[in-house]
Protein backbone atom coordinates (compact mmCIF):
# COMPACT_ATOMS: atom_id res chain seq x y z
CA UNK A 1 0.00 0.00 0.00
CA UNK A 2 1.82 3.09 -1.31
CA UNK A 3 2.03 5.97 1.14
CA UNK A 4 1.93 3.89 4.35
CA UNK A 5 4.86 4.48 6.69
CA UNK A 6 5.68 2.58 9.86
CA UNK A 7 5.65 4.96 12.86
CA UNK A 8 5.92 3.50 16.38
CA UNK A 9 4.39 5.72 19.06
CA UNK A 10 6.33 6.13 22.33
CA UNK A 11 4.66 7.62 25.41
CA UNK A 12 7.31 9.26 27.57
CA UNK A 13 7.74 11.51 30.59
CA UNK A 14 10.39 13.56 28.74
CA UNK A 15 9.77 14.24 25.06
CA UNK A 16 12.77 16.60 24.86
CA UNK A 17 15.17 14.00 26.25
CA UNK A 18 13.87 11.30 23.89
CA UNK A 19 14.11 13.69 20.95
CA UNK A 20 17.73 14.57 21.81
CA UNK A 21 18.54 10.87 22.18
CA UNK A 22 17.07 9.94 18.79
CA UNK A 23 18.85 12.85 17.13
CA UNK A 24 22.13 11.62 18.60
CA UNK A 25 21.42 8.13 17.30
CA UNK A 26 20.83 9.39 13.76
CA UNK A 27 17.20 10.48 13.28
CA UNK A 28 15.93 13.95 12.34
CA UNK A 29 13.07 15.92 13.91
CA UNK A 30 10.30 16.25 11.28
CA UNK A 31 7.49 17.96 13.16
CA UNK A 32 6.86 19.08 16.73
CA UNK A 33 4.13 20.81 18.70
CA UNK A 34 4.76 24.48 19.46
CA UNK A 35 3.44 23.80 23.00
CA UNK A 36 5.73 20.80 23.46
CA UNK A 37 4.69 17.28 24.30
CA UNK A 38 4.72 15.89 20.76
CA UNK A 39 7.42 15.27 18.15
CA UNK A 40 7.87 13.03 15.13
CA UNK A 41 11.38 11.79 14.36
CA UNK A 42 12.25 10.83 10.79
CA UNK A 43 14.63 8.17 9.48
CA UNK A 44 15.46 7.40 5.86
CA UNK A 45 12.72 4.79 6.15
CA UNK A 46 10.05 5.04 8.84
CA UNK A 47 9.36 7.42 11.74
CA UNK A 48 9.04 7.45 15.52
CA UNK A 49 6.39 9.58 17.26
CA UNK A 50 6.94 10.86 20.80
CA UNK A 51 3.97 11.74 23.00
CA UNK A 52 3.98 13.21 26.50
CA UNK A 53 2.44 10.46 28.66
CA UNK A 54 1.00 12.97 31.12
CA UNK A 55 -1.24 14.49 28.43
CA UNK A 56 -2.28 11.25 26.73
CA UNK A 57 -6.04 11.04 26.20
CA UNK A 58 -5.81 7.27 25.73
CA UNK A 59 -4.06 6.45 28.99
CA UNK A 60 -0.63 5.87 27.46
CA UNK A 61 1.85 4.90 30.17
CA UNK A 62 5.44 6.21 30.37
CA UNK A 63 7.62 3.88 28.31
CA UNK A 64 4.68 2.31 26.45
CA UNK A 65 5.33 1.83 22.73
CA UNK A 66 2.54 1.08 20.25
CA UNK A 67 2.95 0.00 16.64
CA UNK A 68 1.12 2.70 14.67
CA UNK A 69 1.30 3.74 11.01
CA UNK A 70 0.95 6.93 8.99
CA UNK A 71 -0.68 7.13 5.54
CA UNK A 72 -1.17 9.73 2.85
CA UNK A 73 -4.74 8.74 1.98
CA UNK A 74 -6.96 7.08 4.59
CA UNK A 75 -9.92 6.80 2.22
CA UNK A 76 -7.91 4.71 -0.25
CA UNK A 77 -6.54 2.63 2.61
CA UNK A 78 -10.04 2.04 3.96
CA UNK A 79 -11.14 0.69 0.58
CA UNK A 80 -8.16 -1.69 0.52
CA UNK A 81 -8.89 -2.94 4.04
CA UNK A 82 -12.60 -3.38 3.27
CA UNK A 83 -11.73 -5.46 0.20
CA UNK A 84 -9.32 -7.58 2.29
CA UNK A 85 -12.06 -8.50 4.78
CA UNK A 86 -11.10 -6.27 7.69
CA UNK A 87 -13.88 -5.49 10.15
CA UNK A 88 -14.99 -2.22 11.76
CA UNK A 89 -12.88 -0.09 9.41
CA UNK A 90 -13.57 3.43 10.66
CA UNK A 91 -12.20 6.91 10.03
CA UNK A 92 -12.79 9.81 12.39
CA UNK A 93 -11.45 13.29 13.09
CA UNK A 94 -9.33 14.20 16.10
CA UNK A 95 -7.99 17.64 16.97
CA UNK A 96 -4.68 16.79 15.29
CA UNK A 97 -6.10 15.05 12.18
CA UNK A 98 -7.90 11.97 10.91
CA UNK A 99 -7.38 8.43 12.24
CA UNK A 100 -8.28 5.03 10.82
CA UNK A 101 -8.84 1.94 12.93
CA UNK A 102 -9.62 -1.59 11.77
CA UNK A 103 -9.68 -5.15 13.03
CA UNK A 104 -7.89 -7.85 11.04
CA UNK A 105 -9.72 -11.13 10.36
CA UNK A 106 -7.85 -12.74 13.28
CA UNK A 107 -8.67 -9.88 15.69
CA UNK A 108 -5.46 -7.84 15.59
CA UNK A 109 -6.18 -4.08 15.90
CA UNK A 110 -4.71 -1.63 13.40
CA UNK A 111 -4.31 2.14 13.90
CA UNK A 112 -3.24 4.55 11.15
CA UNK A 113 -2.90 8.35 11.33
CA UNK A 114 -3.35 10.42 8.18
CA UNK A 115 -0.46 12.63 7.15
CA UNK A 116 -1.65 16.17 7.73
CA UNK A 117 -0.74 19.26 5.72
CA UNK A 118 -2.24 21.53 8.40
CA UNK A 119 0.66 22.79 10.50
CA UNK A 120 -1.34 25.07 12.77
CA UNK A 121 0.26 24.74 16.19
CA UNK A 122 3.19 22.72 14.85
CA UNK A 123 6.69 23.41 13.56
CA UNK A 124 7.98 21.59 10.47
CA UNK A 125 11.66 20.81 10.00
CA UNK A 126 12.53 20.32 6.34
CA UNK A 127 16.03 18.91 6.97
CA UNK A 128 16.24 15.66 4.97
CA UNK A 129 16.66 12.45 6.99
CA UNK A 130 19.76 10.27 6.97
CA UNK A 131 19.01 7.56 4.40
CA UNK A 132 21.31 5.14 6.22
CA UNK A 133 18.76 4.73 9.02
CA UNK A 134 15.49 2.77 9.16
CA UNK A 135 12.89 2.31 11.89
CA UNK A 136 12.54 -1.47 12.39
CA UNK A 137 10.35 -2.26 15.43
CA UNK A 138 10.82 -5.55 17.30
CA UNK A 139 7.56 -7.24 18.33
CA UNK A 140 7.86 -9.62 21.28
CA UNK A 141 5.56 -12.54 22.09
CA UNK A 142 2.81 -11.14 19.93
CA UNK A 143 0.43 -12.45 17.29
CA UNK A 144 3.01 -12.85 14.53
CA UNK A 145 0.56 -14.33 12.03
CA UNK A 146 -1.88 -11.47 12.50
CA UNK A 147 0.76 -8.79 12.25
CA UNK A 148 2.39 -10.45 9.24
CA UNK A 149 -0.94 -10.32 7.43
CA UNK A 150 -1.30 -6.61 8.23
CA UNK A 151 2.29 -5.76 7.31
CA UNK A 152 2.09 -7.62 4.00
CA UNK A 153 -1.06 -5.69 3.12
CA UNK A 154 0.55 -2.36 4.05
CA UNK A 155 3.82 -3.17 2.29
CA UNK A 156 5.94 -2.80 5.45
CA UNK A 157 6.70 -6.44 6.32
CA UNK A 158 10.47 -6.12 5.82
CA UNK A 159 10.70 -3.42 8.50
CA UNK A 160 9.54 -5.48 11.48
CA UNK A 161 11.38 -8.08 13.59
CA UNK A 162 9.59 -10.75 15.62
CA UNK A 163 11.04 -12.63 18.57
CA UNK A 164 10.83 -13.62 22.22
CA UNK A 165 10.62 -11.19 25.12
CA UNK A 166 9.74 -10.97 28.77
CA UNK A 167 6.27 -9.70 27.87
CA UNK A 168 4.22 -8.78 24.83
CA UNK A 169 5.10 -5.41 23.41
CA UNK A 170 7.02 -3.30 20.91
CA UNK A 171 10.72 -2.51 21.21
CA UNK A 172 11.75 0.59 19.29
CA UNK A 173 14.62 -0.85 17.23
CA UNK A 174 16.54 0.76 14.38
CA UNK A 175 18.69 -0.52 11.51
CA UNK A 176 21.56 1.31 9.86
CA UNK A 177 24.27 1.04 7.24
CA UNK A 178 26.34 3.62 9.12
CA UNK A 179 29.53 2.25 10.67
CA UNK A 180 28.55 0.94 14.11
CA UNK A 181 31.86 1.99 15.63
CA UNK A 182 31.06 5.61 14.71
CA UNK A 183 27.56 5.30 16.16
CA UNK A 184 28.98 3.77 19.35
CA UNK A 185 31.45 6.62 19.80
CA UNK A 186 28.79 9.26 19.19
CA UNK A 187 26.44 7.76 21.77
CA UNK A 188 29.04 7.08 24.45
CA UNK A 189 30.49 10.59 23.99
CA UNK A 190 26.97 11.90 24.68
CA UNK A 191 26.77 9.88 27.90
CA UNK A 192 24.41 7.09 26.82
CA UNK A 193 24.87 3.51 28.02
CA UNK A 194 25.73 1.32 25.02
CA UNK A 195 26.80 -2.32 24.68
CA UNK A 196 28.10 -3.75 21.39
CA UNK A 197 27.51 -7.41 20.57
CA UNK A 198 28.68 -8.39 17.11
CA UNK A 199 26.63 -6.48 14.58
CA UNK A 200 24.27 -4.82 17.06
CA UNK A 201 24.30 -2.05 19.63
CA UNK A 202 22.02 -2.20 22.68
CA UNK A 203 21.32 1.24 24.10
CA UNK A 204 19.43 2.33 27.20
CA UNK A 205 17.16 5.21 26.17
CA UNK A 206 16.11 8.12 28.45
CA UNK A 207 12.99 6.17 29.48
CA UNK A 208 15.28 3.44 30.83
CA UNK A 209 14.27 0.98 28.09
CA UNK A 210 16.48 -0.93 25.64
CA UNK A 211 16.78 -0.06 21.98
CA UNK A 212 18.76 -2.28 19.61
CA UNK A 213 20.50 -0.87 16.56
CA UNK A 214 21.06 -3.52 13.90
CA UNK A 215 24.13 -2.96 11.71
Amino acid sequence: MTGVVIRPLRFTNDVDAMRAFLETVGLTARIESERGGWAVMLAGQGMIALHDAATSSTGGRPGQTDLVFEAEDLDALKATLDDAGYADVSIWDEAYGRILSAIAPNGTKLWVDERSEDLYGYRLNETPPDDRWSVTPYLTDTDQAGWTQILDLLGTRQQVYFGPGEKEGVRMDLSTSEDLAAVLRRLTDAGYQVTRTGGTLEIVDPDGLPMVVHG
